[in-house]
């Protein structure tokens, strides 16, 4: 164990991280990244699988957004959005309207995907009582939802191995059906099918309770920490003309979604979704600094102007909030998309993960293979006919994760979900290359179960 570990495992306690398997295993220490790659101190390479949770999408050490910093840093690293402005943060604001949906102008800041999501939330509830509305107090979600772990985040969010211990800390929400056909138990043949009954549960209960609702949250196309569900075709749509038709404000989460993981600059696209609110984080740093941003209507906005006695003023905000360091970061990533046409040359790309995806359906132990862009789950069932999962005790999918470093990969699972997502600048022939890790790792596993083996993993990073 190198001083590092040891002092890791003395002091840090880590997130999504059960602690007691933690210090009793190995664990790799980062040394530094280059491109897609991570290094740990012994100097062994392992492919970012998973974009450092998702966050990084130019790769590690890119040059423009390194000097991007560095020159910010020689003018001022910090100055506060109370009662100042700063340039960064000013120019990023101008160029994050400019990308996304039609009708989203103004630009709240915050530090991550958790308090953009607590931010929208809290402007939601805000906007009905300057409405004149204040009996709208209701929040609808979708079953398996996860918005991050502030308190207003967790209510909104609907997975009980991560929420239920905090439920009496929570405000009632209403939960919709879990829109994953593929984890539905309604007995419907088809996703239009399926896309029907959703569409027809949320039109019934809007209709009888829309004068209560505030806002409807969701992650469009793909809910990713539920383990990358898959949306049906038309449902984004769907939930965007059913929450006008009542109104009912629109919240989407793009935090894992936006910034080109869906093939895209935001999932919203795709069904040319206008939402009221949008919440970004992750990525929009390039996976640099901590940045989360919550993007609003003008009408949304316009209510909270007034005279001071009035007391329409959003009361909430963050020490850090439009930090100079990461909107130069963000500024600086924003010309890479621009510069090296990112989305434009995701088809390949997309098409590498597609390819395997389908390779690893055919497998014995795969109940699910899914895809959305350059995001995929790999499910695993110990009965994949009947959908039958391994014992959870197992740690099937966390040990494969393990397993796969010794190939040179990272990634995660979320329980029996392999995740994958890597950064955008990976080329067609390094996804090929992580993925055939992948591969190795998985069929090295799933010969020991078929043999009799008894497998069962001690990870300790598994959710």
């Amino acid at each position: 164990m190198n001083k590092w570990e040891e002092l890791d495992k003395k002091y840090i306690w880590h997130p999504f991280t059960q602690m007691k398997g933690w210090v009793e295993n190995p664990q790799l220490v980062i040394e530094r990244g280059d491109g897609v790659k991570l290094y740990d101190t012994e100097g062994r390479g392992y492919y970012d699988g998973i974009s450092s949770l998702w966050v990084n999408i130019h790769g590690h050490r890119r040059r423009e957004i390194d000097d991007a910093i560095k020159a910010q840093i020689d003018k001022i690293s910090h100055s506060t959005l109370l009662g100042l402005i700063n340039q960064p943060s000013a120019e990023f604001a101008e160029k994050l309207v400019e990308i996304t949906p039609e009708g989203l102008n103004k630009v709240f800041y915050s530090d991550d995907g958790s308090t953009a999501v607590e931010a929208a939330v809290k402007i939601a509830f805000q906007y009905w009582q300057f409405k004149g509305r204040p009996e709208k107090q209701l929040f609808i979600n979708l079953g398996d939802s996860y918005h991050g772990d502030t308190v207003g985040a967790v209510s909104v969010g609907n997975i009980d191995v991560f929420h239920k211990v905090y439920k009496p800390l929570l405000f009632a929400t209403k939960k919709m059906t879990c829109p994953s056909f593929y984890h539905s138990k309604l007995g419907f043949k088809t996703e239009e099918e399926f896309l029907k009954y959703l569409l027809d549960e949320l039109e019934a209960y809007l209709k009888e309770n829309a004068n209560h609702v505030a806002a409807m949250i969701i992650e469009p196309l793909v809910q990713a920490a539920a383990g990358m569900l898959m949306q049906p075709k038309g449902y984004i749509k769907g939930v965007r003309e059913l929450t006008k038709k009542y109104g009912v404000l629109l919240i989407v989460d793009e935090v894992a979604t936006g910034f080109g993981r869906t093939g895209k600059m935001f999932a919203c696209e795709h069904e040319g979704v206008l939402p009221d609110l949008m919440c970004m984080s992750k990525g929009i740093t390039g996976g640099y600094l901590p940045l989360g941003a919550t993007m609003v209507t003008d009408e949304i906005y316009n209510a909270f102007l007034g005279e001071p006695e009035e007391y329409k003023t959003f009361y909430h905000g963050h020490s850090y909030t439009g930090n100079p360091l990461a909107c130069a970061a963000g500024l600086a990533g924003l010309e890479i998309f621009a510069k090296d046409k990112v989305i434009a040359g995701l088809p390949p790309k997309m098409a590498v993960i597609e390819k395997y995806m389908e390779k690893f359906g055919k497998m014995q132990y795969v109940g699910n293979a899914r895809q959305c862009g350059m995001l995929a789950g790999i499910e695993l069932m110990r009965d994949k006919e009947n959908k039958v999962p391994f014992d959870p005790a197992l740690l099937i999918a966390g040990g494969i994760c393990q397993n796969a470093r010794k190939y040179g990969l990272i990634v995660r699972n979320i329980g029996d979900v392999i995740i994958f997502m890597p950064p955008l600048a990976s080329t067609a022939e390094q996804i090929e290359e992580m993925l055939g890790m992948l591969e190795k790792s998985m069929a090295e596993v799933f010969e020991k179960i078929a043999g009799g083996s008894k497998v069962d993993f001690s990870d300790p990073c598994a959710f």
